[in-house]
């Protein structure tokens, strides 16, 4: 029943999103930035879009497959390990397609502080898991 409400939750914030251009759902409260990751269904090759949290650098966007601190990983991230070419909206933006690869050991290091400084959640997030928290960082294509 909770998996329903996600999904309705989810449905909701991405038509408003969309509908809006970002204004509507383009940030988390508190003020952190929101994109739609839409990725390949791996076992249904069907478009699958999420709202997520992300840290911009430059032209760098970092995500987070925290799943709450479930002990499994997000579909959406088990998508994009299968199919590693993602489309980003972001408020106000054309959408554009990007390259999505878990990032590295030393990119976890870096990103991971500042991340817990966006969304305070992670740290708790991490907390609740065995598993380490992959971070995924999007570049540009080409």
């Amino acid at each position: 029943m909770i998996n329903f409400f996600l999904k309705l939750a989810s449905g909701m914030h991405i038509g408003l999103f969309r509908m809006s251009g970002g204004r509507i759902g383009g940030s988390f409260p508190g003020g952190a930035p929101v994109l739609l990751l839409t990725v390949k269904g791996r076992k249904t090759g069907k478009p699958r879009t999420s709202p997520l949290l992300y840290l911009a650098d430059g032209e760098r966007i970092v995500v987070v497959a925290s799943k709450g601190g479930a002990p499994e990983d997000p579909l959406w991230y088990k998508n994009l390990l299968a199919t590693p070419e993602v489309d980003v909206e972001l408020r106000g933006e054309p959408r554009k397609t990007m390259r999505a690869l878990t990032g590295t050991d030393e990119e976890r290091e870096a990103y991971w502080p500042k991340l817990v400084a966006l969304y305070a959640g992670y740290a708790e997030y991490q907390k609740k898991t065995e598993r380490r928290i992959p971070i995924v960082v999007l570049s540009p294509l080409g």
